[in-house]
């Protein structure tokens, strides 16, 4: 996931389908993040890059640093300051729904129904073509790309049902803290364990007032249940953000070299590595954690009433939040200093 200066932003999540996913190496979904927020300025924008991009150059290849060969197809949730689109793709199709209001999620799984608003020229003929499709009943895009009964499917499909449902919870109300919470839940597997452990999370407060920041709050930690919604906001002079920046190897990186994946480098970042031993100490050490924890919301709590400020009023001198995430990782791990 990311954002750019535009206050753009892109959520991705792996899916699949009947189309299978190409073992050799084309674009993955993380590059489609990263490409659509360097050359869009709006959230329509985003889907055409993508869609441009995924037709000249496709979609595949691992995407894990080890030889397992973890392959999927895309699925993205962009947004900016005026309007929301979902994206879905199988191979070189796609489909795109804009989102009018309330609220829309996405999971492990396609959701494109009835409502495609942008698509892929050949994609409906294609279906057909390949007997998905009659022709003649209304034409949905989840119905015609999804394998229907699988237990990756099965399991999206939950995750999926219980995020709307924590929406449908708060609609109307849904805020910075409401985003956080179903974020941090576990119960619905949104917040996952194990091999898939969430790695990192976001939240973005994107106001329509083009004279209002847009304020990111990004963990740059696994799970977030026992991780701090850090501010981030796009002003000139931003500086390298070296705690939550992973080592560079440069030309020497295994994934740059033929065969890939010969060996996995150690990408953890400062942050990271303190937070992994704040972790281990947390689920070890009832009070202690429960202290742990404590200190961290209070964080959290303090650095968005801040932000509430300069959501209200704007930001009246922007060298003021030039280190505002910097300073934030700071003072997280001066939080893990005082264990």
């Amino acid at each position: 996931m990311g954002a750019n200066e535009h206050q753009v932003c892109v959520g991705n999540e792996a899916v699949w389908g009947r189309e299978s996913a190409e073992d050799e190496e084309a674009l993955l979904g993380m590059d489609f993040v990263r490409l659509g927020l360097e050359r869009a300025e709006t959230a329509q924008k985003a889907v055409d890059v993508i869609a441009e991009l995924l037709e000249k150059y496709g979609q595949g290849g691992n995407c894990m640093e080890d030889q397992s060969g973890f392959t999927y197809h895309n699925s993205f949730l962009i947004s900016d300051r005026t309007e929301a689109w979902v994206m879905e793709t199988s191979g070189k199709y796609w489909a795109a729904e804009k989102v009018g209001d309330g609220y829309r999620n996405i999971s492990n799984q396609y959701s494109i129904t009835t409502k495609i608003d942008k698509e892929h020229p050949g994609m409906r003929e294609y279906a057909k073509s390949h007997g998905w499709w009659d022709g003649k009943a209304p034409f949905s895009f989840a119905e015609t790309y999804s394998f229907m009964t699988t237990a990756r499917i099965e399991a999206s499909s939950s995750r999926y049902c219980e995020g709307r449902n924590l929406l449908e919870r708060s609609k109307g109300h849904i805020t910075a803290e409401t985003m956080m919470e179903i974020l941090r839940d576990k119960e619905s597997g949104i917040n996952m364990e194990g091999m898939f452990m969430t790695t990192g999370s976001m939240v973005s407060v994107v106001p329509t007032d083009s004279t209002l920041p847009g304020v990111h709050y990004i963990t740059g930690t696994p799970d977030p249940e026992r991780s701090v919604f850090k501010p981030f906001i796009f002003v000139k002079d931003i500086k390298q953000l070296k705690q939550t920046s992973s080592p560079c190897y440069g030309p020497d990186d295994p994934v740059k070299k033929i065969p890939r994946f010969q060996s996995k480098p150690d990408r953890k970042h400062p942050l990271f590595i303190k937070h992994e031993v704040v972790a281990a100490i947390i689920d070890s050490t009832k009070d202690k954690g429960k202290k742990i924890l404590q200190n961290m919301r209070e964080l959290e709590k303090e650095k968005m009433a801040e932000m509430e400020k300069l959501l209200s009023r704007g930001i009246e001198d922007p060298t003021s939040v030039v280190h505002l995430f910097s300073t934030s990782s700071q003072e997280e791990l001066s939080v893990y200093s005082n264990i």
